[in-house]
């Protein structure tokens, strides 16, 4: 009997040990995502409309303009 004890302690331990990593895994608050460099993130930006990127202020000067010569 206290040769199947001497077995079993180890086995107890590497569990006792496992299970205390999960525990503080599950427990532990979440980590805000990662933010991918800016290079990566204008190679996916989708622009439908060509001249998408002025600014809203260009916009609304050549607006302007185009009613003031009508």
């Amino acid at each position: 009997m206290a040769i199947v004890a001497c077995l079993l302690l180890p086995v107890v331990g590497l569990l006792l040990y496992g299970m205390d990593r999960v525990e503080d895994w599950l427990t532990r608050p979440p980590q805000p995502p990662r933010r991918l460099p800016a290079r990566h993130s204008a190679a996916r930006h989708l622009r439908l409309i060509r001249g998408g990127g002025q600014a809203a202020g260009t916009q609304a000067r050549t607006d302007r303009r185009s009613s003031d010569a009508a």
